[in-house]
């Protein structure tokens, strides 16, 4: 790893109780890399604190964790990016381990898996979201990952110039790891501590607020990136719905040749049209998704694979 350019990301607010033992801690256990704090409008001498502890400060203005990581991957160059939050839960002498993980095995993304050493380091309602949101994000894009909503991982350079964020907060970690599925990355996850914040450090998550954003988003990734599967669903359920409802007109009219709920039978029309066009919309998306796809990839292949330091291709 000793020439391979490593950016260690740090979205930060509010953290200047334990920003500064962040840094310390990072530099000490990947020397060289460049440490950046990336502070979101902290208002407690975050930025400072980082600065003091050596640390390069890129201020953005943007609220949001996901416009934080947004902004890094757009302004810092590396080889390997690693990406960890600033409340110090996070182990970083597993990040040599992690990195070294991507390099061996070519990899685009490991992921830092939560095992938390103390019982209120991960609170239940935390731990039950995430397997939910993990698990129903499986469903929808393939199983890669136990813990999809970690804030510690680590990418490659072509994962970082093919990931078009959009997220604007804390379902950012969904956004990235449906981007590995979507364009079948190799992913790895490997097991971190994880820890309780220090005394004075609050966390910013809510549990039910930010877990319906995510679970939000996954619905949102869901239209957009499968929408074939996401308005068949759609289609199909207007289509039962019509059904049955014209069975009893149907068998009247069999019975004596007449309507007698004329409306419901321009109901069961309606939502058998609806079905067509919910149809047809996903075919028409499913075609543009693929070429959403498709240049995705083709930016993804525009960068070389992580490889060895001293290793083929360097």
């Amino acid at each position: 790893m000793d020439r391979t350019r490593i950016a260690v990301l740090v979205p930060c607010y509010n953290e200047a109780a334990t920003v500064a033992k962040v840094v310390g801690d990072f530099a000490r256990h990947l020397p060289g890399a460049d440490i950046v704090v990336l502070d979101n409008n902290s208002r407690d001498g975050t930025a400072a604190a980082a600065r003091a502890a050596g640390a390069r400060v890129l201020e953005v203005p943007l609220q949001g964790k996901g416009n934080v990581v947004r902004r890094g991957f757009a302004d810092i160059d590396a080889d390997i990016y690693v990406l960890v939050d600033g409340d110090d839960t996070y182990e970083a002498a597993a990040a040599p381990r992690l990195v070294q993980r991507l390099l061996d095995d070519g990899l685009d993304m490991v992921v830092g898996a939560r095992r938390d050493q103390q019982k209120a380091a991960y609170r239940p309602g935390h731990r039950l979201g995430n397997v939910l949101l993990t698990r129903c994000a499986g469903m929808l894009f393939g199983n890669s990952f136990d813990d999809m909503l970690s804030g510690y991982r680590v990418f490659s350079r072509r994962y970082v110039r093919s990931f078009a964020a959009h997220a604007r907060g804390f379902e950012i970690e969904t956004e990235l790891a449906v981007h590995a599925l979507q364009l079948r990355m190799p992913v790895a996850e490997m097991d971190t501590a994880y820890g309780v914040r220090p005394h004075g450090s609050e966390s910013k998550l809510s549990t039910w607020r930010d877990g319906w954003r995510i679970l939000g988003t996954i619905a949102k990734l869901f239209k957009s990136e499968r929408p074939l599967l996401f308005f068949s669903i759609g289609c199909i359920a207007s289509m039962l719905l019509s059904v049955v409802l014209a069975m009893p007109l149907l068998v009247t009219y069999l019975e004596t040749g007449l309507v007698p709920r004329f409306p419901t039978a321009v109901l069961c029309a309606a939502l058998a049209l609806m079905g067509l066009l919910l149809l047809a919309c996903g075919l028409i998306l499913d075609t543009v998704t693929r070429g959403r796809i498709e240049a995705k990839h083709m930016a993804y292949l525009a960068v070389p694979a992580p490889v060895r330091a001293g290793g083929d291709g360097q």
